[in-house]
């Protein structure tokens, strides 16, 4: 029977706040918030809450005032439920915890910031570790649990405008088909518009939030997308990703290349992935190749050759023990040594030729993760190499002394960005959809340079789309603040290291 009076606390609170607001003089309301159209916010994530056991605290009034004195506009809560639950009850609420998410409602209010909640971990459903017990796409109590939480933050903030509260429902769904992904968002929609008719919903796309889901269109819900792409930039030596620490180190912008050698044969790849690598171009000088190997499937043959004549030839047998290898890798499902040998190789190619292979003759496959050309008397030319899979491996031309000394079919840059990420999600806008990207940003182990160039192609895509974004995080190995980069130049903001110059990039789109 308190629940009236909680939810009139609440109301009051934030009139009150908002009448504060105005009276010191703050900025214009908040620009209208629709579904089919939603405001170019610009903003950041804030992971007070992002996990009950290791990130899981009170927000701070200092980030939401800040984030207003910047000059930006939107926070996202990505938020786990554990953290509002009573104990383990994932039917029962902690009132104390729920106010600590009214008072960030508030201080949006208070500070003209628009929130959108999340469920980053929901019933059921999450992309962190470590996994829920049940399946929020195939079990129906976990369903009805999940709309229960919707339900009761819908009554919550009830009659709040758009402008100021948004849904953000799940984050980044993956492996799950997209029609059984529709029906839940179906039935979550249900029971919050059953509460709160008007409240503005947001979907990520599927696959991570890569992909537009055409079947909710008729929802009249709003979809996020994200900017991770290229994700061996985005999360570079990432620790909580699989892999990424054999990530080649990063450039941007940069030849679409990547250094997957696979051995003649292969029936279940594309034709064009058993292709050996190719560098075409101009060698009037004696020059050395260097070839860092990364990883290693089986016993390998890898050659290169010059012309077609085969100049360097090399045996690769991992296996257990010690070795060339930084690391032993043993698959018993397929009964294969898998190494990581992360070492350069290096090959002398005579002057005059026009066209290198290099190429697995024998064997499985060869990751190779950069390769290095060197004239006399001249800095090392570096072309890094992606470690995609089933990809045809880098085909480029080779331009001693210019600028951008490697160039291939396809330059991942501004436009290459445009056409792959943002025109598949102008075609979500044409059947009404509102877009924002609801994450982006580069991990601090990516140097800060590559971070800005890369980062500040995106913006600009953004800004001529019309799109808002939310960069992940505020304070973290994302953010603005306390990142931890080894290679910035700090500046103290309030005993904080604040990173001026991601600041002031930001501020600009």
């Amino acid at each position: 029977m308190k629940r009236p009076m909680v939810l009139l606390s609440l109301l009051l609170s934030i009139v009150v706040a908002a009448a504060t607001a105005v009276a010191e003089g703050a900025e214009p309301p908040l620009p209208r918030a629709e579904a089919s159209q939603l405001p170019r916010w610009r903003g950041f994530n804030l992971t007070n809450k992002f996990h009950r056991e290791w990130s899981n605290r009170p927000f701070e009034e200092d980030d939401f005032r800040w984030i207003h004195e910047f000059g930006f506009n939107f926070v996202r809560l990505p938020m786990d439920y554990r953290t509002w639950i009573a104990g383990d009850d994932w039917t029962q609420f902690n009132e104390e915890v729920l106010r600590e998410i009214d008072q960030v409602v508030a201080w949006g209010e208070q500070y003209g910031i628009h929130i959108s909640i999340n469920f980053h971990r929901a019933p059921g459903y999450t992309v962190a570790s470590p996994a829920e017990e049940t399946s929020l796409w195939t079990d129906a109590e976990t369903q009805r649990v999940c709309a229960l939480h919707w339900a009761m933050f819908a009554r919550r903030y009830r009659g709040i405008p758009n402008e100021r509260v948004s849904f953000n429902l799940f984050n980044e769904p993956a492996n799950v088909d997209e029609d059984v992904y529709v029906d839940v968002v179906r039935k979550v929609v249900a029971a919050i518009r059953e509460e709160d008719p008007e409240r503005l919903i947001i979907s990520d796309g599927m696959q991570w939030g890569q992909q537009p889901i055409f079947a909710l269109a008729d929802l009249e819900i709003a979809q996020a997308t994200r900017g991770y792409t290229p994700m061996d930039i985005t999360h570079y030596r990432a620790s909580w990703v699989t892999g990424s620490d054999q990530y080649p180190r990063p450039t941007w912008p940069r030849p679409e290349a990547h250094g997957t050698l696979y051995a003649p044969g292969k029936t279940d790849m594309k034709p064009e992935s058993l292709e050996p690598a190719v560098i075409e171009g101009s060698f009037p000088a004696e020059t050395t190749l260097r070839m860092r190997v990364m990883t290693v499937s089986g016993p390998n043959t890898l050659v290169v050759r010059a012309d077609g004549r085969t100049i360097w030839e090399r045996r690769f047998t991992p296996g257990p023990g010690e070795g060339e290898w930084k690391e032993v890798v043993h698959l018993p499902e397929w009964n294969v040594y898998q190494n990581v040998y992360d070492r350069d190789y290096e090959a002398v190619i005579p002057a005059g030729t026009e066209r290198l292979e290099l190429a697995v003759v024998q064997g499985d496959w060869v990751r190779l993760a950069e390769i290095g050309l060197m004239r006399p008397d001249a800095p090392e030319d570096v072309l890094t190499l992606r470690p995609a899979w089933d990809e045809q491996p880098v085909q480029v031309r080779y331009r001693p002394a210019a600028a951008n000394p490697f160039v291939s079919p396809v330059m991942e840059d501004r436009q290459w960005l445009w056409e792959t990420k943002i025109v598949p999600w102008q075609e979500a806008q044409a059947a009404g959809i509102g877009v924002m990207v609801g994450e982006f940003g580069c991990h601090n182990r990516t140097p800060h340079d590559v971070v800005l160039a890369w980062m500040e192609d995106n913006l600009a895509n953004w800004q001529e789309a019309g799109w808002g974004w939310a960069l992940w995080n505020f304070r973290g190995s994302f953010g603005i603040l306390e990142s931890g980069r080894d290679d910035v130049d700090y500046e103290d903001f309030h005993g904080l290291q604040l990173d001026r110059e991601m600041l002031e990039l930001l501020q600009q789109y």
